[in-house]
């Protein structure tokens, strides 16, 4: 997964694959996904993220798998 940000539009890109685009969805006004000919996702876009995302503090976690 690569998180871009570019801050002279305030975008995010999410890229989760490196599949093709097959069509665009409009979520909302500010917010996009790409899918691919399966209808996987392979990327979001968020427009006025530091707004509508708080972009402006990303981390990542990863949890750990619990065994009852």
């Amino acid at each position: 997964m690569k998180i871009r940000y570019f801050a002279d539009t305030d975008t995010a890109l999410i890229e989760f694959s490196n599949e093709s685009i097959a069509e665009t969805k409009e979520i909302s006004e500010n917010l996009y996904v790409d899918l691919d000919g399966r209808g996987n996702l392979v990327s979001m876009t968020i427009e006025h993220a530091k707004e509508k995302a708080n972009i402006s503090e990303v981390s990542y976690l990863q949890m750990s798998k619990i065994v009852a």
